[in-house]
């Protein structure tokens, strides 16, 4: 289970967790201008906006699990298992296979704008990577500076929608996660007025309390009120540092503890790493599970004209600064 969101100060800053019970070894990815993109159905891709994400590698193609291009636009696939529908082949649509999908539109989109255009005529192809990779059931948000929207194919056709909150988790579908905010409306970051009872004296023993009643478990649709009420109360300079640390406070809200959601094969669901992006400067930083500190890589420091992937493994052991 995963949470994405999208957050602006002086820059735009777009990321996620990957929750998860297992790495598939993922790596920081920079996928150079003149990198070759072979395509099932669609062809090949010589020249392309160049890009930078988290991802696996098969057979030297990216597997993005999130990135975001030179241009501005950013974009994050998250876990959507029982909703998620993909078709057969199409005549007169672009087939594109859910592993094509991140590619497709940050190889040529700009913009919101363009990216919905170019999705209006996908028809997400059912067709697996290879034999050891399944399909992913996923959905997708979708985000530059100004605006986001969530991706969706499911059984009734595609949905696109406008994402106000700047957030998405997994299931329910989109529009029934904007819908729960709605038993919520009285959460507030002030302290509450009391309003029990008239000739009732009621004390404030805490700050906060005008938070009570905000979800705390892990489920997707709690994670998304959480993140939700996090993201849209944020107060953040407008400076570097402090923006990309307010970005992982707010999806530190929503963190997976080892231990705390147990699986059916014994195993845990944890929060395997966090990232957050300057995606107008394509500047990508991470945490991992074991490693709190922030890495940072800026893709403007490679060659981005080249047509060779780079990579960059995660430091996944813990860095502690001593101080004596």
């Amino acid at each position: 289970m995963c949470t994405a969101a999208a957050y602006k100060t002086k820059n735009f800053y777009f990321g996620r967790t990957l929750d998860y019970d297992c790495s598939y070894g993922e790596k920081v990815l920079i996928t150079p201008r003149n990198y070759v993109f072979h395509l099932r159905d669609k062809g090949i891709i010589n020249s392309h906006y160049a890009m930078i994400g988290m991802a696996c590698a098969k057979e030297n193609y990216p597997l993005y699990y999130e990135a975001v291009n030179e241009k501005g636009l950013a974009m994050a696939g998250l876990n959507f298992v029982g909703n998620a529908v993909m078709k057969d082949k199409e005549e007169h649509r672009d087939n594109i296979a859910q592993f094509e999908f991140i590619p497709w539109i940050l190889s040529q989109c700009s913009n919101v704008n363009e990216a919905w255009k170019l999705v209006e005529k996908v028809n997400l192809w059912n067709i697996p990577f290879n034999d050891q990779l399944p399909i992913a059931q996923l959905h997708w948000m979708i985000s530059d500076r100004e605006t986001s929207i969530v991706v969706e194919f499911v059984k009734e056709g595609l949905n696109i929608y406008e994402n106000p909150v700047n957030v998405l988790t997994n299931n329910p579908p989109f529009d029934k996660q904007m819908s729960a905010l709605n038993n919520y409306m009285k959460l507030s970051a002030k302290s509450p007025e009391n309003r029990f009872a008239s000739g009732l004296e009621l004390d404030q023993y805490s700050r906060g309390m005008g938070a009570i009643g905000l979800p705390g478990d892990l489920s997707s649709q709690s994670r998304f009120v959480r993140a939700a009420f996090v993201r849209m109360n944020s107060v953040s300079g407008e400076g570097e540092a402090e923006s990309v640390s307010q970005f992982f406070h707010i999806l530190n809200s929503v963190d997976q503890q080892r231990g705390c959601c147990e699986l059916e094969n014994g195993g845990y669901e944890i929060t395997i790493y966090t990232c957050c992006c300057n995606v107008d400067k394509g500047i990508y930083y991470y945490t991992s599970y074991d490693n709190h500190q922030i890495t940072a890589i800026d893709m403007h420091r490679e060659y981005l004209d080249g047509s060779e992937l780079i990579w960059f493994s995660l430091i996944k052991e813990e860095q502690i600064q001593w101080q004596n």
